[in-house]
């Protein structure tokens, strides 16, 4: 598929996506989009499978006969194949395409009422992997798609023409399934979720980081001396939002062995584990978990991971409960971080599950690099103790969703190729001005990674600080301590300024006089 039949299939999307607009804000009716095109993906991907299945019997699993025994049987055989290959299941009269008709038929004779059978047969998903391996990644995972709301219309036959306009919609559409190397509907999946958060103001940054600054963290996390690695045993991101980063990973290596997340928002982790599945994640190679990460951690906290990315809440509030200092996360840095700037949280519970080939990067507020008291304490203990920083990255302001604040980038590794300095990157000037939000082009993502792997000496933008000198700096990390952006303004001709101003003194002079001479003509008498 060409990149401009990519373009139409996500703004094709995007407009089914405003049929359902109403008067629902945009968290609503994403959660309504989105899921029925995972509904449609799921129906799609598990009719691929069961015609493979039932090739040697020159059979369509559409076309199965359910109130028979042989189909019931047959029905059941493809259940159970599909249940332990996809993770669930779905009868042929539960078929996307064939419920979208049945809402779209002419109801003489029968009826097209199909609100009762959709609800049913979302529940039925769900139920078709309890007891199996593939339960806790399906369980609830419909929750959010309320088929009752008084939104989707105020009468149930409203509801209905709308719900069948919408999948009659989405069922013209080719998810062009078949073509394992081209994620089409993955990107499709992503390009929404970036335009919803693009409307969904402070709200955005629970879900989604920008793709561009989810590029750069996926790169610095899979660099191998320059050179982007090969297979990554895991990755994980502790709050992983809609799963954009974790998957963003993904690209920029041949493979991934499994994926870990933790997501506190029930909603967005369920957004997360849709996006794994539509990104063709098996669920056996997946572990996305909800519970606030800080409080109640939810992965063994003996796991370790090769990868780390994330993009925390800027100064989220926690606990910071003495019970803390006992937790093998904390314990050893003999401070909490502040309970109104968690920041530092977040950094210690990723450094406790990184491994010690792993690379961590994080987005942070500016405030981690230079804030004193306990931070400041927990920042020097890093460095001195346990010489984890590798590079400190400033990015441009009003790059994220929902925030303006500039914001920088951490990049920690436990093994490093260079431990007697840290990089500073300050990247804070290069960027392309929008309307609402600046955006980082390819040339600037490039820059820094060029400048990660060099980590070389650049006037304005790179420098490599030994530790004596960040020690002299008092483990002050903030970038314009270390990267001098300082322009000079351009010397001041001042003959050339005292000429200018004798010329305009002359100049007013000459217009008083003709200002005067024609106050003269007219008889009245002149302004000065």
């Amino acid at each position: 598929m060409s990149e401009e039949e990519k373009r139409l299939l996500q703004q094709q999307l995007w407009n089914i996506a405003n049929t359902l607009r109403g008067k629902m804000n945009a968290d609503e009716f994403r959660d309504y989009i989105l899921g029925f095109i995972f509904y449609k993906y799921l129906s799609e991907k598990l009719y691929l499978y069961a015609n493979a299945l039932l090739e040697e019997d020159g059979m369509d699993y559409a076309d199965i006969d359910e109130s028979c025994e042989e189909g019931r049987e047959m029905v059941e055989a493809v259940a159970e194949e599909a249940i332990a290959a996809l993770g669930y299941s779905l009868k042929p009269s539960e078929l996307f395409s064939n419920v979208a008709k049945r809402g779209n038929a002419n109801a003489e004779g029968g009826s097209n009422f199909i609100l009762g059978d959709l609800a049913t047969i979302l529940s039925n998903i769900e139920k078709s992997t309890m007891g199996t391996e593939s339960e806790d990644d399906f369980d609830d995972l419909f929750s959010d798609m309320d088929l009752t709301s008084n939104k989707l219309g105020k009468t149930e036959k409203q509801k209905n023409e709308l719900i069948a306009k919408v999948l009659a919609h989405l069922d013209k559409i080719n998810f062009n399934l078949q073509d394992k190397k081209a994620d089409v509907l993955g990107d499709a999946y992503e390009y929404l979720i970036g335009q919803f958060a693009s409307g969904a103001g402070k709200k955005a940054g629970e879900f989604y980081t920008p793709q561009t600054v989810s590029t750069i963290l996926a790169k610095l996390v899979t660099r191998d001396n320059g050179q982007a690695k090969g297979y990554l045993k895991s990755v994980y991101d502790p709050t992983c939002g809609s799963g954009s980063l974790l998957l963003r990973v993904a690209k920029e290596v041949k493979e991934v062995a499994h994926f870990y997340g933790q997501e506190l928002n029930r909603t967005t982790y369920n957004l997360c584990r849709m996006n794994m599945i539509l990104h063709d994640v098996n669920y056996k190679q997946f572990d996305i978990r909800q519970e606030d990460t800080l409080e109640h951690p939810q992965h063994d906290l003996d796991m370790r991971f090769e990868a780390i990315v994330a993009n925390p809440p800027f100064s989220a509030h926690w606990s910071a409960n003495p019970l803390h200092m006992s937790d093998d996360r904390f314990s050893q840095y003999g401070k909490l971080a502040p309970k109104t700037k968690a920041d530092f949280a977040f950094v210690q519970h990723m450094v406790h599950h990184l491994a010690d080939n792993g690379t961590l990067a994080v987005v942070m507020p500016h405030g981690v690099l230079f804030r004193g008291a306990a931070e400041g304490h927990i920042r020097r203990y890093l460095i001195e103790e346990r010489n984890l920083i590798d590079a400190v990255i400033g990015l441009p302001a009003n790059v994220f969703y929902g925030t303006s604040i500039p914001t920088c980038i951490l990049v920690l590794k436990k093994c490093r190729t260079s431990p007697k300095d840290i990089l500073f990157i300050d990247a804070s000037a290069h960027f392309e001005k929008g309307k609402n939000q600046n955006n980082l082009r390819q040339a600037d993502i490039d820059k820094i990674i060029a400048a990660y792997d060099k980590r070389e000496f650049e006037d304005k933008y790179a420098y490599v600080a030994s530790l004596d000198e960040v020690a002299e700096n008092d483990y002050n990390l903030n970038i314009p301590r270390y990267v001098d952006t300082f322009e000079e303004e351009e010397p001041v001709d001042l003959d050339a300024v005292a000429t200018e101003l004798h010329q305009l003194e002359q100049d007013m002079k000459a217009s008083d006089a003709t200002i005067a001479d024609y106050c003269g003509q007219l008889g009245i008498k002149a302004p000065f």
